[in-house]
């Protein structure tokens, strides 16, 4: 017979038990059930207990009485389970379970729980199902035969006040316990036996036999020695607890009382003033640090001044105020560098894409420290545009070396109160910014960050770039002197991490204690690799966007980069995509289940039309592409100069160009005019031309002399009135001699270069080394010509 077709007769045998109308409560308890074996002790018929059974393999089974009319299985007590539950021999069953109805079933963690009520005693008859689980077996129910009734109730009555004495001596049993006691009916005693059997701690072997007994008398002799057993037990505990407790005498009571006496005094304070109370605090922080005697001496004598001074007082507070602080700092307290090159390299690499030279230049400091054994006494100034990762550079470096990591900008930054702190006399006083920062890191050797340094200010309240010149000075922050404090400082284990956009503005004196370094702009593939790799998920995680839902071609990340964000860093791109993102999620709620992949031709819609075309390098008589470097990157920069008329001999300029451009205009104009017959062209043209120069752009200010090799050739196109070569651009300083002087900047415009699509340059001859020390990706495919004297620029542009 299969499974299917014993289930179905239990289910057919279950509901026409109902259809059959009123019947006797034996005679619907069903003589077909599911079996599952339980360890731990006996179920009894008047227990409501959860039980706990292992997932596998009891879940069909469980579901199986799940779809039964009387949601009933029977319960055995199985001593000794057997190693694989699905296979146990089931003569090790005992003769008597209990028949329980199921309720609340669920399940977790591997485990299946339910709440089972018992209901009769159960014996099994013959099993239908034996060899796996779900176990299925035929069942009848014994009754006990009828005894004695006087003798049964007084057993009955027996039990009950055994229970009543159990309560008050074992607190496990609450008043629900006796509202439950009051229903039981002496004259029904079979519920009360099996309850009072349950209560008890008997060992399972001895609970199995009553529950085995079927004769109520005969049961009821069983039950009452296990109870009355279970109340000597409870009373002995008792009386045991008591001796104990009247043991402990006098002298050890009062010992407790006064050990709870002084923890809750101090924690009120009151065996302390505050005075004490301070001072102590401030000599715990001292424990562990190692100060130097100048130090110790000075802390020791405000010590003793903040023992003598009242607490209301104002000098009070100031000298307080003073502890707070000298006891705050990290007082030869270090932390321990972790100078592994293969981490820091994968550190670098895991949050920058780019920027190979310059994590070169980066692990070669680190290797320095490394074969020394320690990093000190190095001052770092990372120069580029704005967005490509200076500051992240600065943490990426912290995070190498697991050092903590402190950053404070100090641009803008006119009082040098704010590096070197204010005085103490003064309302208010505080300390610089670096003994705010030791305090913060707790070490003395972190790594410390001063963002935009290009931008200090200066005012009548003191010069800070010159407060910091003791601050980057190796030789000198040795004893740096905070004014607060008015202690000496070592500040030469600390790794000092400048950053700014130019060179321009910072003193030259604070410049020339500084190791830099420069970060150029990122091209187009170093820009797309960022987005790919950082910007695009980071904004995703942000807004809580799932990868599958939205995402980018690389084609319209392309087209982003060169169409809308063109600077050299990459903050704007990262402004363009989240406006992507940002528009897309308006689209994702108005359509929950909508999956978004933008492409080259969704950009309009997303950002509006591109603000960058591709450009058309300006090409023809007297028009050369030139290259600028400016605080944002590197740009092209065309030249254009044209005769207006030949009524007399005049030079104009126009392009908003500062006095050094100007300069190297006139100077490329007279060096021309002086050399026209050398370069083929007409002696005498600039005699009766009137010659207009413009640098196109004159919104925006120009200013450097890089660019007179450039104008000069523009002059010389236009005299010799020949276009010069097509898709070239140069830059480089020109003298009155015709000598090509060294520019500065030749990476960022390389970078502009390439990023207009020119691939042949002209730059001085002097740069080749600069050149030269690239990276390989930025000189593929470049073709180079380095002038010495102009002579070398005209062969290149007009053979």
């Amino acid at each position: 017979m299969s499974d299917q077709d014993i289930n179905a007769d239990i289910v057919e045998e279950a509901t026409s038990s109902q259809r059959t109308g009123l019947v006797l409560p034996g005679q619907t308890l069903p003589d077909k059930v599911y079996i599952i074996p339980i360890h731990n002790r006996p179920f009894f018929p008047a227990q409501v207990l959860p039980v706990i059974v292992n997932e596998e393999p009891w879940a069909e089974t469980l579901e199986l009485v799940g779809k039964t009319d009387h949601h009933c299985l029977a319960v055995f007590f199985m001593e000794n389970p057997p190693e694989d539950p699905r296979h146990f021999d089931p003569s090790t069953l005992p003769e008597h379970g209990t028949l329980v109805r199921v309720h609340h079933a669920s399940r977790e963690g591997g485990k299946l729980q339910f709440v089972a009520q018992g209901l009769s005693r159960v014996r099994i008859r013959g099993w239908l199902k034996r060899h796996r689980p779900p176990y299925l077996v035929e069942v009848d129910y014994p009754q006990s035969p009828a005894d004695p009734r006087d003798e049964v109730k007084a057993y009955g009555m027996a039990l009950i006040n055994a229970i009543k004495e159990l309560l008050p001596l074992n607190p496990l049993y609450s008043e629900e316990l006796k509202n439950y006691l009051n229903r039981f009916n002496p004259n029904d005693p079979s519920p009360l036996t099996d309850f009072a059997a349950a209560l008890t701690t008997a060992p399972p072997r001895e609970l199995q036999e009553v529950l085995d007994t079927v004769p109520i008398l005969k049961r009821m002799e069983k039950v009452l020695p296990l109870l009355r057993k279970e109340v000597e037990v409870a009373r002995l505990q008792s009386e045991l607890s008591a001796e104990v407790n009247r043991k402990i005498g006098q002298h050890q009571r009062e010992f407790f009382l006064k050990e709870q006496l002084k923890i809750i005094q101090q924690e009120l304070g009151i065996t302390k003033d505050d005075r004490s109370a301070d001072a102590d605090e401030f000599r715990a922080r001292l424990e562990g640090k190692t100060l130097s005697d100048q130090a110790r001496k000075r802390i020791d004598e405000e010590l003793n001044k903040l023992s003598i001074l009242e607490t209301g007082s104002p000098e009070y507070a100031v000298t307080r105020n003073y502890l707070d602080w000298a006891t705050s700092v990290p007082w030869g307290l270090y932390g321990k560098d972790k100078l592994d090159l293969k981490h820091a390299r994968k550190v670098l690499d895991q949050h920058h894409a780019g920027l190979d030279d310059v994590k070169n230049r980066i692990l070669e400091f680190l290797a320095v420290g490394a074969f020394r054994g320690e990093i000190s006494g190095s001052i770092v100034l990372l120069v580029g545009p704005p967005g490509v990762g200076k500051t992240s550079i600065g943490k990426s470096i912290a995070e190498s070396l697991g050092r903590p990591f402190y950053r404070f900008s100090v641009g803008g930054m006119r009082d040098e109160a704010e590096i070197k702190g204010h005085r103490r006399t003064y309302i208010g006083a505080l300390p610089g910014k670096l003994v705010q920062a030791l305090k913060e890191v707790e070490v003395m050797n972190p790594v410390i960050m001063l963002d935009e340094i290009d931008k200090l200010g200066a005012s009548y309240q003191g010069d800070p770039a010159s407060a910091l010149l003791e601050t980057l000075d190796p030789e000198q922050n040795v004893e740096f002197l905070d004014h607060y404090l008015d202690l000496r400082l070592d500040l030469s284990k600390v790794l000092f991490i400048c950053t700014a956009n130019t060179l321009d503005s910072i003193p030259g004196p604070l410049l020339d204690r500084m190791e830099t370094i420069r970060l150029s702009g990122y091209i187009t593939e170093e820009k797309h690799a960022i987005a790919k790799r950082h910007l695009w998920p980071r904004l995703l995680e942000r807004t809580g966007v799932p990868k599958r839902r939205l995402s980018i071609t690389d084609g319209a990340l392309t087209s982003v980069i060169e169409g809308y964000a063109r600077e050299a860093g990459v903050r704007q791109l990262e402004k363009q995509l989240g406006k992507i993102v940002r528009k897309s999620v308006v689209q994702l709620l108005d359509d929950p289940d909508a999956k978004i992949k933008v492409g080259q031709k969704d950009l309009e819609q997303y950002l509006g039309l591109a603000p960058f075309r591709k450009e058309q390098v300006l090409a023809g008589t007297g028009v050369i592409t030139g290259l600028a470097w400016t605080s944002l990157g590197g740009a092209t920069l065309p030249i254009e100069a044209t005769r207006i008329h030949t009524l007399n001999r005049g030079f104009k300029l126009t392009g908003q160009l500062g006095d050094v451009m100007k300069e190297s205009a006139e100077i490329a104009y007279s060096y021309i005019s002086s050399h026209l017959k050398q370069f083929g062209g007409d002696p005498g043209f600039f005699d009766q031309a009137f010659v207009h120069l413009h640098v196109p752009e004159g919104a925006t200010p120009k200013d450097g002399p890089s660019a007179g090799i450039t104008m000069a050739s523009a002059l010389l196109s236009l005299a010799r009135d020949q276009a010069p070569k097509k898709g070239v651009a140069m830059t480089g300083e020109l003298t009155l001699t015709g000598q090509v002087l060294a520019i500065g900047g030749v990476r960022e415009k390389v970078i502009a270069a390439r990023r207009q699509k020119i691939h042949e340059l002209i730059l001085p001859d002097a740069n080749r080394g600069a050149y030269e020390e690239l990276p390989d990706y930025l000189k593929e495919g470049m073709t180079v010509h380095f002038a010495r004297r102009f002579s070398d620029v005209a062969k290149v542009l007009f053979d």
